[in-house]
């Protein structure tokens, strides 16, 4: 049974679209009568992979368990022509906030910002031809079909990055959990003991006819930003959010000076980017109850007073929380909105990298060439022109078909027949 307690944030799944269906190379046959023409009917096309961004989820526990993900391939084409069946598409349901990356490349190729993003991530495969398709006025009884594309395995990084418009970060058990408690409906769990958070917890904070999504990020430490502690694992969680509140244990309860802690975490976000570090905060200096607070306030203010908008807490209690979000919604109102991270929306796996190619020797003795590459050849090569042919007998010699040819014995002034083309041999 899965443990949805664990927090998931980052995976990496494999994925394939479907392989398109072969055609069907096929006679029609009467009694009396066994071959009366082609009748082979074209392969389906091969299912889709998509992801889709569901609200309902919020974490990627479920892809710890299962890791690969493969469409439906097409199926073959049929007698009386009849088209072959298309795969079924796979859809990947991932939390809102889920950056989805090549793992080859790290090319970003979606960030599922809004709940119902849908994205292509790889393309099915196109279903062959049937050998009704190569019926010409020539060549009457083709006795050859095309195979299906062939579709190949992807990998993908999954990386979920928390959409609030407020981080509350600070070194662990400083109170951040505490405050968010306070100033919203969430709960997270609390104790007095370091990493209590292992993972974000979101809140829903409102002031007044106004309201905000405010996310408790666990426990930075020094060295995080070069992945010590819970480090990058958690840092990543703020890049989404347009400000901060900084909280500090300004008691020093725990022998730590409150200047040096916030100096420490500042010089964290600012190693792991300077995006973060530029960001808003808001300071709450928390335990202001316990004895000597009210020393380091003094001495905090002092020293950051000019800088930073200060107030000091009690987050227990709920003392001075409700000045603190009303000066965290002001400053949100001057705030622009958070955008999704920019993507390369042509980016989609399509079909096997590989130009195929099949050649026959039809009825006539002519050599027809069909696959993959004939299909991008006759979409690119204008027959009129004449650099246009030079690329074309270029490409057949580099893909092999030259070679092949000769293999298969052809002679000088055979007929070679690609897609539309028709040609003799010259060795």
């Amino acid at each position: 049974m899965a443990d949805n307690s664990i927090f998931i944030d980052k995976v990496k799944i494999t994925v394939k679209a479907g392989d398109g269906g072969d055609g069907m190379n096929s006679f029609k046959a009467y009694k009396g009568k066994p071959a009366c023409g082609p009748d082979g009917g074209d392969g389906g096309r091969g299912g889709d992979v998509f992801i889709l961004a569901d609200a309902s989820l919020n974490t990627l526990l479920p892809f710890r368990y299962k890791t690969k993900y493969v469409a439906g391939n097409g199926e073959r084409g049929g007698t009386n022509q009849c088209f072959g069946k298309s795969g079924e598409s796979v859809v990947i349901r991932v939390p809102v906030g889920t950056v989805v990356k090549d793992s080859e490349s790290g090319t970003v190729i979606a960030d599922m910002f809004t709940a119902g993003d849908k994205k292509l991530v790889a393309e099915g495969g196109r279903g062959g031809k049937g050998n009704v398709r190569f019926t010409t006025a020539r060549r009457h009884a083709p006795n050859f079909a095309q195979k299906g594309e062939k579709c190949e395995l992807h990998e993908i990084i999954l990386e979920l990055k928390v959409i609030a418009d407020v981080g509350i970060i600070g070194f662990p058990n400083v109170g951040k959990s505490t405050l968010l408690s306070k100033i919203s409906a969430a709960h997270p769990k609390i104790a007095n003991y370091h990493f209590t958070t292992l993972s974000p917890n979101l809140g829903v904070v409102k002031v007044f006819d106004d309201a905000f999504v405010a996310a408790d990020i666990p426990g930075l430490i020094e060295g995080a930003a070069q992945g010590a502690g819970l480090g990058h694992d958690f840092l990543r969680h703020i890049e989404r959010t347009r400000m901060l509140v900084h909280v500090v244990d300004i008691s020093g309860c725990e022998g730590r000076d409150p200047v040096e802690d916030f100096k420490k975490i500042n010089s964290e976000l600012k190693d792991y980017s300077e995006t973060l570090a530029a960001l808003p905060q808001i300071v709450a200096l928390n335990k202001c109850d316990i004895a000597g607070a009210d020393e380091n306030v003094r001495a905090f203010k002092k020293k950051y007073g000019r800088k930073f908008k200060i107030f000091p807490i009690t987050a227990v209690s709920g003392e001075g929380a409700e000045e603190l979000i009303i000066a965290v919604n002001e400053l949100l109102k001057t705030l622009p909105a958070a955008q999704p991270i920019e993507a390369d929306e042509d980016f989609t796996y399509r079909k096997s990298g590989n130009l195929d190619f099949e050649i026959f020797i039809d009825e006539n003795g002519a050599y027809v060439i069909v696959g993959s590459l004939v299909d991008m050849l006759c979409r690119n090569v204008a027959l009129n022109d004449a650099d246009s042919m030079a690329y074309f007998q270029k490409i057949l010699r580099e893909k092999g078909v030259i070679a092949q040819l000769k293999k298969m014995g052809i002679n000088e002034k055979d007929t070679v027949i690609v897609g539309d083309v028709e040609f003799e041999f010259v060795n």
